[in-house]
């Protein structure tokens, strides 16, 4: 599901249509900048969401936004069900700047947002007997990793239209959460390019959405210009 809209809100009460954004800020960008900006907007996918529940490790959550960011998948959840998050030193890069990031507070609140758009529910389970090759990525769905520890949550299990394992031939019997989601998206992405041609969705008036976006998330300068076309 594309979450964007024209006009974009640069400030919370304030927007700007795309129109203007291409007029008085993307001439402002070098022309590396254009380039790599038109690039990715072409490559996006939002048809695949990336799901952490319960995650303690908040340089996990970071580890993972960046791979779904590299990959192109840019519809990013986390559900916040820890009060108090173990503190780490790695970042996200700034992947989190480039993807679309929605959370919540409940599982519930999650699932029915995730079902009211009639999105599939993928979740990770060592219980599961599907390995993950088998799923077919070319429709919306949802991909749902869980907690360091204890994994997802028996409601979101109960919710999930797909239980998945990752194939491990080895003795270990779990990978951590930020390899099994490079894993797992790496995968999706492959299915999709083998089924579709290609792992993008995005259409020609989506692709200017984001240019416009994208443009003004370069600039730190951005809202100030906007503001004075007000």
């Amino acid at each position: 599901m594309f979450p964007l809209k024209n006009p974009i809100e640069y400030q919370p009460g304030r927007f700007a249509d795309v129109a203007d954004i291409e007029k008085h800020i993307w001439p402002l960008l070098t022309s590396d900048r254009q380039g790599k900006i038109e690039k990715v907007a072409a490559k996006r996918c939002f048809d695949i969401s990336v799901v952490l529940e319960g995650i303690y490790d908040r340089g996990n959550i970071s580890a993972v936004m960046r791979t779904a960011e590299g990959l192109g998948f840019s519809n990013f959840h986390i559900i916040e069900t820890f009060e108090k998050f173990k503190n780490a030193n790695r970042v996200t890069q700034g992947a989190d700047k480039w993807v679309e990031v929605k959370k919540w507070k409940t599982t519930t609140e999650a699932i029915k947002h995730l079902k009211d758009n009639k999105i599939r529910i993928c979740v990770t389970s060592l219980e599961a007997s599907k390995p993950l090759h088998e799923i077919d990525f070319s429709t919306p769905l949802a991909l749902v990793l869980g907690n360091e520890k204890s994994g997802v949550s028996q409601e979101i299990l109960d919710a999930a239209d797909e239980r998945v394992i990752i194939p491990m031939p080895g003795f270990v019997q779990s990978f951590n959460i930020s390899v099994a989601g490079a894993l797992c998206m790496y995968q999706i992405y492959q299915s999709r390019l083998h089924k579709l041609g290609k792992c993008e969705d995005v259409t020609a008036e989506q692709i200017r959405i984001l240019k416009a976006e994208y443009a003004l998330r370069t600039m730190d300068s951005s809202e100030a210009i906007l503001n004075k076309l007000k």
